[in-house]
């Protein structure tokens, strides 16, 4: 009776060690995975290209296919000047200094919401294009992530005022 006793005692000690062993590892991978802000740094973006609330994302290194999500849709005004609209998962192709093939990301125009299709970063500038027409910032304005419902200007949420051209995409015509 001894001898199986202590065969069950071994048992249950290896399953709890290899259970500690799998779980530390899964742990650990998780945490090593850097985050969506982290990654669009590693591709030369600054962190306010995306609101806060990323809950996780998916990326095909390969191909720079990505899907980022969050909680769901969210809304907020910049200086009043410009609305814009992530939906819940946004989707597209990044690579150094390039946001392709946008999905998800929505800019009011006038009475029109139109689709934000692709972010270029040149030097200290972004590029943001609806298609038709572009318009250009300085990195500057993007240090900070904005905040869904109320975007820079968060009582709580530590924002910060940046004064951003009014209607910024009425201007550069490019030829798309």
């Amino acid at each position: 009776m001894g001898l199986i006793y202590v065969q069950k005692s071994i048992y249950l000690t290896t399953i709890t060690y290899l259970i500690l062993i799998s779980s530390s590892s899964a742990v650990k991978s998780s945490d090593d995975r850097p985050t969506a802000y982290d990654l669009l740094q590693s591709y030369n973006f600054p962190i306010g290209v995306l609101p806060k609330g990323v809950t996780g994302y998916d990326l095909d290194e390969s191909t720079g296919k990505f899907a980022l999500y969050l909680n769901g849709s969210c809304a907020f005004s910049l200086e009043g000047s410009y609305q814009l609209n992530y939906q819940s998962t946004i989707k597209g192709y990044i690579s150094e200094g390039k946001l392709l093939r946008l999905e998800g990301v929505k800019v009011k125009l006038l009475f029109f919401w139109v689709d934000i299709i692709e972010v270029i970063r040149t030097g200290d500038d972004l590029e943001f294009s609806v298609g038709i027409a572009s318009a250009g910032f300085s990195i500057d304005n993007f240090e900070v992530c904005p905040q869904c419902g109320c975007g820079l200007n968060c009582v709580n949420g530590g924002g910060i005022s940046k004064n951003l051209r009014s209607n910024p995409f009425g201007f550069g015509v490019s030829s798309y």
